[in-house]
């Protein structure tokens, strides 16, 4: 199992290094993000974008890739929140929910989940991670935050 992630991993890895040229196609991986003016994470944010949507890679730096949407719109996103492979939402007879659509995208099927899930939720606590994906902070009260505990907000 140790070996099979490891080279799934490596794959992907070597996969998102060939799709970060410019012009490429990427899909979002993600329920939901905010394309930002620039790389440093308290930037604007130019759009909203989707999971599925597809967006084309412009330019990339460091963990950042700029893209641009269907819609014209142009703006930078972290690349873990960005897939090399389509993503399509209720597609066929079957829906798929869109936990599942974005583990997909990145690999994982129902089967490697329950694989992570045999030791009886030791190792990983699904329910954590779904209760914590929920929690959601306004870009406005995380800025309050830095400001009020004097950290440091980082560079580009």
């Amino acid at each position: 199992m140790k070996r099979t992630l490891f080279v799934f991993v490596l794959l992907t890895l070597c996969a998102l290094a060939f799709a970060q040229r410019a012009g490429t196609s990427m899909w979002i991986n993600v329920s939901t993000a905010n394309l930002k003016s620039s790389t440093g994470f308290f930037s604007s944010t130019v759009a909203a974008v989707k999971l599925g949507d597809e967006v084309i890679v412009q330019a990339v730096k460091g963990n950042s890739i700029q893209v641009k949407t269907q819609a014209g719109r142009i703006g930078w996103i972290a690349k873990t929140s960005l897939s090399t492979r389509r993503i399509v939402a209720g597609s066929g007879t079957a829906n798929a929910s869109a936990r599942e659509v974005a583990l997909a995208g990145k690999g994982f099927s129902q089967e490697v989940e329950n694989e992570y899930k045999k030791d009886g939720g030791k190792t990983a606590n699904y329910d954590a991670v779904d209760a914590l994906e929920k929690v959601t902070v306004s870009d406005g009260d995380l800025e309050q935050f830095v400001d009020e505990g004097h950290l440091a907000r980082g560079g580009e």
